[in-house]
């Protein structure tokens, strides 16, 4: 079963776009989607849809649907953030690089992640694209939300200890610039983290144009080598990787299931991969990707 998206509306306009990691233009045809496609660039390997739609229209398809499975999610989307979170120490870290601990949340939908690191001290912010999550966030959890994106929310002059942002930069046609974006947010020292969906992990290579993160909302697929190399080159050392998820949910008996899950975090080839990172300016430990 797919992940829940907007199927691209009627009136949508869409672009040509060249290779989002290394700017080339050379892209062969690789899964076809119903009125949707991927390619994949054949200098470096990205996989991304070709054309796009214009940003102005993938916003638009962030309504009340979508914030109502936000909504309906929420508590499990929490639990697998947290998870993630624990893989790579993250509270544990964040408690000896700084005394007072903040957390940005891209594309936080209802706040969930916000709410319980404000309940452990935390100084909170969110951005949500989606306006209906955000005020459900704003008024049910009481965590600041600004509604749009990091191009039309203002947050200076504040830097952040540490910015999330958990299945946000499939979504973006410019990651560069959003993670350049990113940069200028954080603190010396302050630790990053990125989830979002492996072209590398088994069920990618498995289920191909039928795998659940291969939908009209997702214009930008990474495999780790390609999402470290792009946080590199703007200006971020990864400390750590970390992929899960080895057969989805209905696709194998348990029996199966749980072994293939095992081998597939031990070993990286998970349905999704988590990147740690730090401004590369402020780095104080070497890359850990054990």
């Amino acid at each position: 079963m797919k992940t829940f998206s907007k199927a691209p509306g009627h009136d949508e306009t869409s672009r040509q776009v060249s290779c989002a990691i290394c700017g080339a233009d050379d892209a062969r045809r690789y899964w076809e989607c119903d009125s949707f496609g991927f390619v994949r660039c054949t200098r470096c390997g990205h996989l991304y849809q070709n054309p796009q739609p214009d940003p102005d229209a993938l916003i638009a398809r962030y309504d009340g649907e979508y914030s109502d499975y936000e909504v309906e999610n929420d508590r499990n989307f929490l639990n697998l953030m947290l998870k993630g979170l624990s893989d790579v120490d993250f509270f544990e870290r964040m408690a000896t690089l700084h005394a007072r601990p903040s957390l940005l949340d891209i594309g936080c939908a209802t706040g969930t992640l916000l709410e319980y690191a404000a309940g452990r001290g935390y100084e909170v912010q969110g951005v949500e694209v989606c306006e209906p999550a955000a005020r459900y966030g704003i008024e049910h959890r009481s965590v600041p939300i600004s509604v749009g994106t990091l191009d039309t929310v203002d947050l200076t002059p504040t830097k952040f200890a540490s910015v999330h942002f958990s299945h946000v930069i499939e979504h973006l046609p410019d990651p560069r610039g959003f993670l350049l974006r990113v940069h200028r947010l954080m603190l010396p020292r302050a630790l990053g983290i990125v989830v979002t969906p492996n072209t590398d992990g088994l069920q990618a290579r498995l289920f191909k144009e039928q795998w659940r993160s291969a939908i009209a909302d997702h214009v930008n697929l990474f495999s780790a080598r390609n999402l470290t190399r792009l946080l590199s080159e703007t200006g971020f050392t990864v400390l750590a990787t970390k992929t899960w998820g080895g057969l989805g949910v209905g696709t194998a008996a348990k029996w199966l299931k749980r072994p293939v899950d095992l081998l597939a975090k031990r070993f990286g080839f998970g349905d999704v991969v988590l990147a740690l990172f730090t401004p590369t300016s402020g780095a104080e430990f070497e890359a850990d990707h054990s």
